[in-house]
């Protein structure tokens, strides 16, 4: 016999028994009004159900189709996306459940602790000459040039790969910024006119400026991102050209900026993680910004596989994740994205990102919360997780 359940007012209820029992052992539904013989489903799953488990859904003593369940939550934003990532974690048989039946934290959400050291860097003696069109200055007093290259890792000495090729140091503009606020540097220009210079040809140039200035400040080493899809690419404290000797260091780790008033179609996000993740580097997600109080939501509580293969459940165990729901068509916005982390950090729980493309497959990413010890700023690990 099929599972049977009923449209009451604004509730999906299941008063058939027999269906009472079969559901509630595969976890689906909440017990209605505190009544242990009838459930409420959440939209999400009734419709799973008649999808995939061909289940009756009546309405008035009628059954009814799909598309006219469906039908009454056109309204909902991102409805399908919340839908098509229940299912497809159903489809996996792990379990997905209301955020409804959140209770406290799980402190199930690991922190990512990175080695940082604050550092104070010496002056520097040279005059740089700035390029407002390039955005690019350049320090032709070779000592010091030389010195900043393999001592900081600032700017390129010499061709790429080629200190030898060469004898002067070019410097991006994060850099000259950089060097003139904390260093002395002197250019042919003041701070306030680079910075004006810089902010014509991108108006987010200020918000990657913090990130870079925050991560140096701590003795990283931040260098152009471009060639992986990203703001920048990152090398650890004690990185330097100088110790690559005949083989070139490679960066293991890559920041894109995502200011919170920012926004961004999840197609183009969802790229330059992939492109990271297939040249075997870490994606760091950085949220510059001051936060704001809003109410937040994530779509669903996760739960996973234990030790062994055995699945958790609602009745043994806590979730593990907290999914948010998206699709490749959609734009979010990084304020949006900064309050779904925030509440699932709240929730002692990862966030997971489900993506729904065009032919309703889903693709998860995980988020993982980096500590940076005194940064102001919101960093978090993503990577590509397979379910």
């Amino acid at each position: 016999m099929a599972v049977q359940f009923e449209v009451e007012g604004e509730q999906i209820v299941v008063n058939d028994l027999i269906s009472v029992q079969a559901l509630d052992k595969g976890f689906f539904g909440t017990a209605y009004q505190g009544r242990k013989t009838k459930l409420e489903l959440m939209p999400e799953e009734a419709l799973y159900l008649m999808d995939v488990r061909n289940a009756v859904c009546l309405k008035n003593g009628k059954a009814i189709s799909f598309n006219q369940l469906a039908r009454h939550y056109l309204k909902r934003k991102k409805f399908l996306a919340r839908y098509y990532g229940y299912k497809d974690w159903r489809d996996r048989g792990i379990i997905a459940r209301s955020v409804v039946e959140a209770q406290g934290s799980y402190g199930r959400s690991p922190v990512v602790k990175y080695p940082s050291k604050e550092i104070e860097y010496s002056k520097v003696k040279a005059k740089a000459l700035f390029f407002a069109d390039d955005l690019m200055a350049v320090i032709d007093e070779e000592e010091e040039g030389l010195r900043l290259y393999e001592s900081h890792w600032f700017g390129q000495y010499g061709t790429y790969k080629a200190k030898k090729n060469g004898r002067y140091l070019k410097l991006d503009a994060y850099e000259t910024l950089f060097l003139m606020k904390h260093s002395g540097m002197k250019a042919n220009v003041g701070e306030k006119a680079l910075v004006a210079a810089c902010r014509k040809r991108r108006k987010d140039f200020l918000a990657l400026y913090e990130v870079y200035e925050d991560w140096r400040l701590r003795a990283f080493v931040l260098k152009t991102g471009f060639k992986f899809g990203t703001h920048f690419r990152l090398y650890f404290p004690g990185a330097s050209p100088a110790l690559a000797n005949e083989e070139w260091m490679h960066s293991k780790h890559v920041i894109h900026v995502f200011p919170r008033e920012s926004k961004m179609l999840i197609s183009e996000w969802a790229r330059a993680i992939r492109v990271a993740h297939g040249v075997k580097k870490t994606f760091i997600l950085a949220i510059p910004g001051v936060k704001k109080e809003h109410a937040a939501e994530v779509d669903f509580l996760l739960y996973h596989r234990k030790k062994g293969g055995l699945i958790e459940n609602p009745k043994e165990d806590a979730p593990k994740y907290a999914m948010l729901a998206l699709s490749e068509e959609e734009e979010i916005g990084g304020e949006e994205l900064a309050q779904a982390i925030e509440q699932s950090k709240k929730q002692g729980l990862d966030l997971m990102l489900a993506i729904c493309d065009r032919e309703t497959s889903v693709t998860y990413y995980r988020v993982k919360r980096i500590e940076l010890p005194k940064s102001k700023y919101e960093y978090y690990e993503i990577e590509w997780r397979q379910p």
